[in-house]
């Protein structure tokens, strides 16, 4: 039997709501602590079906990982040689896990293995880093279809001068960025194509700042990253909350009216999704941006037009709240929502037509034109927590909503919606 829950009639959003840590930064720094030589406390962990994966693989490499509450860990790194050696990691869909697994494997393993994950994640493209990776000198082997994961390393990443496609994903260049310090040469690593999802990638830059690495930036385009590095640890690292989760709550306390107050994220954040706040703002919202908080006191929705390259994870709230907007809202340069946990672009056009709104879906944008009056819709999830979580919001119309396998937030926000239940 197919899970479901139904919203309908919410009227009020009001009160506190305490973020869970980003899935990004986490997994992140569970594997930047591993590969130091001490041991780093790491404050605010999301505990999620994506951090369970990288916890796992690092346990099964051999990493000692203490859990000393329900959100803070101690990992006791081994410097970039791992005590054990697996023949295979599975993934499930996390790639936040795969990508950066990928090339730090490839810098460091001495054995092969292979990487694998679920069937939506053997359908992700991985082949721009993949032939990144075997231009530094590495053998990665497609085990099934060309250009997807599952993929073997059989021999070691050396570096030199790398040339990776930025135009698909920035998971890609976040990877290289962490794996080539750990090579014995000094690598040139140049971006080529338009890069999407930069503020990810310098995400990336102040994490490997904060655990001791050093990489000579140009431009945009072109890195230097000196070889033989270590990393070395803070001590104890904060994971700041989820700035893309924030985005269903600004939302919920736009469309509810607030006061709402939602902590773990805010002026000081080093998440680009906190420019989400930004384009809510040019929508009608009020709020206000303090530096580890927001509040949000309501406001009247009007439609945008807006690339929203930059943001494509929060930029998916956007198209739900097209829904209470006068005018339409239009969402552009998005292409990669395509190879996410699914193709987002078709999946949100899809859905969003459900509700009697008016959808035009291109290669890289969707328009949106609200209904007059928003109908009741069963979603489909695609098991995609972001869709399961955007669409929540249409439990503040009168028709209200009903989304399949809500249990799917577990990825990154297992309690999404009993938080939601409990301050709508």
């Amino acid at each position: 039997m197919l899970n479901t829950l139904t919203l309908k009639g919410l009227t009020s959003c009001r009160g506190k709501v305490d973020l869970p840590g980003s899935k990004s930064i986490a997994n992140r720094a569970l594997l930047m602590a591993a590969l130091c030589g001490e041991v780093t406390e790491l404050r605010h962990l999301l505990r999620s079906d994506d951090t369970q994966r990288m916890l796992d693989a690092l346990r099964a490499l051999g990493v000692t990982i203490d859990e000393l509450n329900a959100t803070t860990v101690k990992v006791t790194g081994c410097a970039g040689v791992w005590p054990m050696q697996p023949q295979e990691l599975y993934l499930g869909n996390a790639g936040t896990a795969m990508r950066p697994l990928t090339a730090v494997l490839a810098a460091t393993t001495s054995a092969p293995i292979n990487l694998t994950g679920d069937a939506r994640m053997q359908e992700r493209p991985i082949a721009d880093l993949v032939a990144a990776l075997v231009e530094g000198g590495a053998a990665v082997k497609y085990q099934q279809q060309q250009g997807f994961p599952p993929l073997r390393i059989e021999q070691r990443l050396q570096g030199g001068c790398i040339h990776v496609d930025g135009s698909a994903s920035s998971q890609y260049i976040s990877a290289l960025l962490m794996a080539l310090p750990l090579v014995s040469q000094s690598s040139h690593l140049i971006l080529t194509g338009e890069v999407v999802s930069w503020p990810y990638i310098e995400l990336t830059l102040a994490m490997l700042r904060d655990f001791g690495i050093t990489i000579e930036q140009h431009d945009r385009q072109a890195f230097t990253i000196a070889g033989g590095q270590s990393y070395s640890s803070p001590t104890s690292y904060w994971i700041e909350g989820d700035a893309s989760a924030a985005s269903y709550w600004l939302g919920a306390g736009v469309l509810g009216g607030g006061p709402l107050r939602i902590e773990g994220v805010g002026r000081k954040s080093i998440q680009g999704d906190i420019a989400f706040v930004d384009y809510l703002r040019q929508m009608g919202a009020k709020l206000t941006l303090h530096d580890e908080y927001i509040e949000v006191q309501g406001g009247d929705l009007r439609g945008i037009d807006a690339d929203l390259n930059a943001i494509p994870d929060a930029a998916m709230t956007f198209a739900t709240l097209a829904l209470f907007a006068q005018g339409p809202t239009a969402i552009r340069n998005v292409a990669n929502w395509r190879i996410k946990e699914t193709d987002r672009l078709h999946a949100m056009a899809t859905e969003l037509r459900k509700t009697g709104a008016v959808v035009e879906e291109g290669d890289d944008y969707l328009i949106i034109e609200p209904p007059e009056q928003i109908k009741h819709a069963q979603i489909t999830t695609y098991d995609d927590h972001r869709m399961a979580m955007c669409f929540s919001l249409l439990g503040f119309s009168a028709a209200g909503v009903t989304i399949e396998d809500p249990d799917c937030c577990a990825k990154t926000y297992p309690n999404y919606f009993s938080e939601l239940q409990r301050i709508t």
